[in-house]
């Protein structure tokens, strides 16, 4: 069997193998998750920007219970959709990295789509 991190590469590749496949246009949401708090932004690839970012440290969750929990994965999913229709994104790619799709990663993806985010 093979180890974890050679998995994860592999999950990786496939992913961003796939994102290369997207419409021409279209920005990303990347999600990053760390042992402690999540993060996601709106990349335009084209441009080389940020388009929108949002973390469960950000002021507007400052009042919340940030951390690792489910919960703040959906809020920071509503915030960085909110943020993204604001700076005029409406359809994005979602880039998960090699992360798996469950837990945190699809609570935010479901937030996301919630607040209004197509992929």
């Amino acid at each position: 069997m093979k180890d974890k991190w050679t998995r994860y590469e592999y999950r990786q590749k496939r992913t961003r193998d796939k994102l290369a496949q997207r419409p021409e246009g279209r920005p990303r949401l990347s999600v990053h998750r760390s042992l402690k708090y999540l993060y996601a932004q709106v990349v335009d690839d084209g441009a080389g920007k940020t388009l929108a970012f949002a973390s469960s440290l950000s002021k507007e969750l400052k009042g919340e219970k940030a951390g690792k929990t489910i919960a703040a994965a959906k809020k920071v999913g509503e915030l960085i959709a909110k943020k993204a229709l604001a700076a005029g994104v409406k359809k994005v790619a979602f880039d998960r990295g090699g992360l798996v799709y469950h837990g945190r990663i699809k609570a935010l993806a479901d937030a996301a789509r919630a607040g209004g985010l197509e992929f």
